[in-house]
């Protein structure tokens, strides 16, 4: 009964332990839930203070605040809680689509940049959207699908100035395009410049809210970025931004194993 007891209570704590990085996972890509959690912290923070020096009314307002500020946040900030629940609900635990091959990786990076030389040679604005581990159907469902194979001709007849699906963002699964014409929610981020346009915010956005990868090439200035966990790294080179995409788009357990290859031949 020991031993069965010890059992059961690892898993109980294992549990905890797991619904809190998922919500901690979530939370550190979206702002105003970030506000939120540095708010309740600040809120304990001076509870603790206030009963420490004995701040009888501070303490009273904060018991209040304590009592009746779970119920206030699910009401002000439901639309971001749902957001949250919603990315929850869409990581692929074990995995939707099929892993790419070396040389599969290899291809869609050409046929990819190719497009991308392009659309920056001509400055063609395009927003590019590549699927992860956090399904984007949701995106998918009313956009116009495509299910073709990528190629960097169609990427580039996707984008075509005045097109009907120009102004969209296309959605890659795997080594297939997937839909065009995606719209996606813009980012709520107040430290992005004010120049950068829908394009770079719905960029930023969609990798605030999930972990895919949306590349952008600017309408105006055919400057190349990428928005990746919730971080837009702007004004690329062509050389780093396709070091940056093979990088994403390398399988963790890929990167785990190439970083342990590196630290075996270094104490060699």
């Amino acid at each position: 009964m020991n031993i069965w007891e010890i059992v059961t209570k690892l898993i109980d704590i294992g549990i905890v332990w797991i619904a809190f990085y998922f919500i901690l996972k979530n939370i550190k890509n979206n702002i105003k839930m970030v506000l939120i959690f540095k708010g309740v912290i600040l809120i304990l923070i001076i509870k603790f203070l206030s009963d420490l020096l004995n701040l009888y009314t501070v303490g009273i307002i904060l018991q209040y605040c304590l009592e009746w500020g779970p119920l206030a946040i699910i009401v002000i900030f439901q639309p971001e809680i749902r957001s949250v629940l919603e990315s929850i609900g869409r990581t692929q635990l074990l995995g939707r689509h099929k892993i790419l091959t070396i040389d599969e990786r290899e291809k869609v990076v050409y046929e990819i940049m190719k497009a991308i030389e392009y659309f920056k040679r001509n400055r063609i604005g395009a927003l590019i959207v590549i699927e992860r581990e956090i399904s984007l159907q949701e995106y998918i469902e009313p956009a116009t699908k495509v299910y073709a194979d990528l190629s960097s001709d169609l990427l580039e007849t996707i984008f075509f100035p005045n097109g009907p699906l120009h102004d969209g963002g296309v959605i890659i699964q795997g080594d297939r395009i997937t839909a065009a014409g995606a719209v996606f929610k813009t980012s709520l981020n107040q430290s992005i410049s004010k120049r950068l346009g829908t394009r770079h915010r719905a960029a930023l956005g969609i990798a605030e809210e999930s972990d895919a990868i949306a590349l952008v090439v600017s309408e105006e200035n055919g400057r190349l970025s990428i928005a990746l966990d919730g971080d837009l790294n702007y004004n690329l080179t062509l050389d780093e931004f396709r070091m940056l995409l093979i990088e994403a788009l390398n399988p963790k357990a890929e990167v785990f194993y190439e970083a342990e290859n590196k630290d075996s031949a270094g104490a060699e």
